[in-house]
């Protein structure tokens, strides 16, 4: 797998949106897109490793496709919206199962979702069943509203840190069993282990280990700085 989109499935990963359930805030964003753009589908669709999952749809029952036939697959190799005015014409799609068969993909248009950090995970795309252009200020609505989907994706990723912090904040607020003699930490399962073990089990966190001056002077008062 290549560096690039290793990294970028692993950027979807992080949101932990895939397999979610329905929410009314994509759901909004997927109907203004069918409606200012006058097409019966409108998909918000993430990329994965081998298929597409629809996180909000218009027009169409299905909530995933192989990642092999999808247009959205194409969409995210560029930063551009990508247009395909009519899929019967075009070599890389006129045989593809989505145009021979249901939904007959004719016209397609997908912006895609980048992350802050440049990753492009899905899009939001809209489809028809006829040849057709989208109008300057449609395809400009179009790119606003895919923005307001990667916002909503920010956001879910913030609300989720902030509530394990304070799952974590809950923990070590709790009465911590500590050994007066070593200072290891008791933890639920009765194991005795060390206060780095203890917190980087509750946190995201990494430790350097130093010597305080007070701690160089008892122990190594060969190589202490004089005071």
């Amino acid at each position: 797998m290549a560096p690039r989109e290793e990294a970028r499935l692993e950027a979807l990963k992080g949101y932990h949106i895939l397999d979610t359930d329905a929410e009314q805030s994509y759901d909004d964003i997927t109907l203004l897109a069918a409606q200012i753009c006058d097409v019966p589908i409108a998909l918000i669709s993430l990329v994965d490793a081998e298929r597409q999952w629809f996180k909000s749809r218009v027009g169409v029952d299905v909530r995933e496709t192989s990642r092999d036939v999808s247009f959205c697959a194409h969409a995210i190799l560029g930063e551009e919206t990508f247009v395909v005015r009519d899929a019967r014409e075009d070599e890389r799609f006129r045989d593809n199962p989505l145009v021979c068969h249901p939904p007959h993909i004719v016209f397609y248009a997908g912006v895609p979702l980048t992350t802050p950090e440049g990753a492009r995970i899905g899009t939001l795309c809209v489809i028809d069943h006829r040849p057709r252009d989208l109008s300057d200020l449609q395809l400009r609505s179009l790119e606003a509203l895919a923005r307001q989907v990667v916002l909503q994706l920010e956001l879910k990723r913030v609300s989720d840190q902030l509530a394990g912090a304070l799952e974590r904040i809950d923990v070590m607020e709790e009465l911590i069993p500590i050994c007066s003699y070593c200072k290891g930490i008791r933890n639920d399962d009765g194991y005795w282990g060390t206060v780095e073990a203890f917190i980087k089990s509750h946190d995201n966190v990494e430790f350097s280990h130093g010597v305080c001056e007070a701690c160089m002077a008892k122990h190594f008062p060969e190589v202490a700085p004089l005071a």
